[in-house]
Protein backbone atom coordinates (compact mmCIF):
# COMPACT_ATOMS: atom_id res chain seq x y z
CA UNK A 1 0.00 0.00 0.00
CA UNK A 2 1.26 3.48 -0.95
CA UNK A 3 1.48 6.13 1.73
CA UNK A 4 0.82 9.73 0.69
CA UNK A 5 3.49 11.89 2.20
CA UNK A 6 2.36 15.25 0.76
CA UNK A 7 -1.01 16.80 0.03
CA UNK A 8 0.40 19.47 -2.31
CA UNK A 9 0.42 19.02 -6.03
CA UNK A 10 3.85 18.31 -7.47
CA UNK A 11 4.74 19.38 -11.02
CA UNK A 12 4.05 16.81 -13.74
CA UNK A 13 5.13 16.66 -17.36
CA UNK A 14 2.62 18.40 -19.60
CA UNK A 15 1.09 20.45 -16.80
CA UNK A 16 0.48 24.06 -17.79
CA UNK A 17 2.62 26.56 -15.95
CA UNK A 18 0.90 29.39 -14.14
CA UNK A 19 1.15 32.81 -15.79
CA UNK A 20 -1.12 34.77 -13.45
CA UNK A 21 1.58 35.80 -11.02
CA UNK A 22 2.44 39.13 -9.38
CA UNK A 23 5.32 39.49 -11.86
CA UNK A 24 2.99 38.90 -14.84
CA UNK A 25 0.40 41.27 -13.36
CA UNK A 26 3.04 44.01 -13.05
CA UNK A 27 4.24 43.39 -16.62
CA UNK A 28 0.70 43.66 -18.01
CA UNK A 29 0.05 46.85 -16.03
CA UNK A 30 3.31 48.40 -17.29
CA UNK A 31 2.37 47.67 -20.91
CA UNK A 32 -1.09 49.14 -20.42
CA UNK A 33 0.25 52.30 -18.80
CA UNK A 34 2.73 52.73 -21.66
CA UNK A 35 0.05 52.33 -24.35
CA UNK A 36 -3.60 52.59 -23.33
CA UNK A 37 -4.73 51.53 -26.83
CA UNK A 38 -3.00 48.12 -26.68
CA UNK A 39 -5.14 45.04 -27.34
CA UNK A 40 -5.43 41.87 -25.28
CA UNK A 41 -3.88 39.89 -28.15
CA UNK A 42 -0.86 42.22 -28.27
CA UNK A 43 -0.32 41.86 -24.53
CA UNK A 44 -0.65 38.08 -24.74
CA UNK A 45 1.84 37.87 -27.63
CA UNK A 46 4.28 40.27 -25.97
CA UNK A 47 4.32 38.35 -22.68
CA UNK A 48 3.99 34.87 -24.22
CA UNK A 49 0.74 33.99 -22.48
CA UNK A 50 -2.70 32.92 -23.63
CA UNK A 51 -5.42 35.37 -24.57
CA UNK A 52 -7.52 34.08 -21.66
CA UNK A 53 -4.75 34.66 -19.11
CA UNK A 54 -4.12 38.19 -20.40
CA UNK A 55 -7.86 38.92 -20.34
CA UNK A 56 -8.16 37.55 -16.78
CA UNK A 57 -5.28 39.73 -15.53
CA UNK A 58 -6.62 42.87 -17.23
CA UNK A 59 -10.28 42.54 -16.23
CA UNK A 60 -10.33 40.54 -13.02
CA UNK A 61 -6.98 41.24 -11.36
CA UNK A 62 -6.20 44.82 -12.47
CA UNK A 63 -9.87 45.79 -13.03
CA UNK A 64 -9.30 47.70 -16.27
CA UNK A 65 -12.09 48.18 -18.82
CA UNK A 66 -11.91 49.48 -22.38
CA UNK A 67 -13.97 52.65 -22.82
CA UNK A 68 -14.55 55.24 -25.52
CA UNK A 69 -14.16 58.94 -24.93
CA UNK A 70 -17.17 61.22 -25.10
CA UNK A 71 -16.71 63.67 -27.99
CA UNK A 72 -17.42 67.33 -27.34
CA UNK A 73 -17.01 70.02 -30.02
CA UNK A 74 -14.56 72.21 -28.11
CA UNK A 75 -13.30 73.03 -24.66
CA UNK A 76 -14.68 76.43 -23.63
CA UNK A 77 -12.30 78.81 -21.90
CA UNK A 78 -13.07 80.35 -18.52
CA UNK A 79 -13.67 83.71 -20.24
CA UNK A 80 -16.21 82.21 -22.66
CA UNK A 81 -18.04 80.47 -19.82
CA UNK A 82 -18.22 83.78 -17.94
CA UNK A 83 -19.63 85.55 -21.04
CA UNK A 84 -22.35 82.87 -21.37
CA UNK A 85 -23.33 83.28 -17.71
CA UNK A 86 -23.44 87.09 -18.04
CA UNK A 87 -25.64 86.89 -21.17
CA UNK A 88 -28.05 84.45 -19.51
CA UNK A 89 -28.32 86.59 -16.38
CA UNK A 90 -29.06 89.68 -18.49
CA UNK A 91 -31.82 87.86 -20.41
CA UNK A 92 -33.31 86.58 -17.15
CA UNK A 93 -33.38 90.11 -15.67
CA UNK A 94 -35.18 91.42 -18.76
CA UNK A 95 -37.71 88.57 -18.60
CA UNK A 96 -38.41 89.33 -14.93
CA UNK A 97 -38.92 93.01 -15.75
CA UNK A 98 -40.97 92.66 -18.98
CA UNK A 99 -42.68 89.24 -18.64
CA UNK A 100 -44.09 87.32 -21.60
CA UNK A 101 -43.93 90.42 -23.84
CA UNK A 102 -40.14 90.07 -23.79
CA UNK A 103 -40.34 86.47 -25.01
CA UNK A 104 -42.71 87.36 -27.87
CA UNK A 105 -40.17 89.82 -29.33
CA UNK A 106 -37.27 87.37 -29.46
CA UNK A 107 -36.02 86.30 -32.87
CA UNK A 108 -33.11 83.95 -32.51
CA UNK A 109 -30.24 83.95 -34.94
CA UNK A 110 -26.91 82.22 -35.04
CA UNK A 111 -24.09 82.13 -37.52
CA UNK A 112 -21.16 79.81 -37.25
CA UNK A 113 -18.56 78.02 -39.29
CA UNK A 114 -19.25 74.29 -39.33
CA UNK A 115 -16.19 72.14 -39.84
CA UNK A 116 -16.69 68.69 -41.23
CA UNK A 117 -14.11 66.01 -40.74
CA UNK A 118 -13.54 62.29 -40.64
CA UNK A 119 -13.19 61.48 -36.95
CA UNK A 120 -11.32 58.44 -35.77
CA UNK A 121 -13.48 55.40 -35.36
CA UNK A 122 -14.95 54.56 -31.97
CA UNK A 123 -12.88 51.38 -31.91
CA UNK A 124 -9.65 53.29 -32.58
CA UNK A 125 -10.37 55.78 -29.80
CA UNK A 126 -10.94 53.16 -27.10
CA UNK A 127 -8.52 53.14 -24.19
CA UNK A 128 -7.94 50.93 -21.19
CA UNK A 129 -9.09 52.80 -18.10
CA UNK A 130 -9.16 51.74 -14.48
CA UNK A 131 -12.56 51.71 -12.83
CA UNK A 132 -11.56 54.69 -10.66
CA UNK A 133 -10.15 56.76 -13.56
CA UNK A 134 -11.91 60.00 -14.50
CA UNK A 135 -14.17 59.99 -17.58
CA UNK A 136 -12.34 60.58 -20.84
CA UNK A 137 -13.30 63.56 -23.03
CA UNK A 138 -11.98 64.24 -26.50
CA UNK A 139 -11.99 67.78 -27.84
CA UNK A 140 -11.99 68.73 -31.49
CA UNK A 141 -8.78 70.76 -31.48
CA UNK A 142 -8.07 71.52 -35.12
CA UNK A 143 -10.40 72.23 -38.01
CA UNK A 144 -10.41 69.96 -41.03
CA UNK A 145 -10.02 70.98 -44.64
CA UNK A 146 -13.76 71.47 -45.20
CA UNK A 147 -16.06 74.02 -43.64
CA UNK A 148 -19.34 75.76 -44.44
CA UNK A 149 -21.12 78.80 -43.04
CA UNK A 150 -24.32 77.89 -41.20
CA UNK A 151 -26.85 80.64 -40.48
CA UNK A 152 -30.08 79.96 -38.59
CA UNK A 153 -33.00 82.22 -37.68
CA UNK A 154 -36.12 81.16 -35.87
CA UNK A 155 -39.06 82.72 -34.12
CA UNK A 156 -41.27 81.15 -31.49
Amino acid sequence: MNCISSVTESPRPGQAHRVVTPKANAAVEAIMKENCHVTVNEIAANLDMSHGSAHHIIHDVLQFHKVSGRWVPYQPTAELKEQHVDACQELFKRFEAEGDGFLERIVMGDETWVHYHQPETKKASKEWRHISSPKLKKFHTQPSAGKVMLTLFWDE
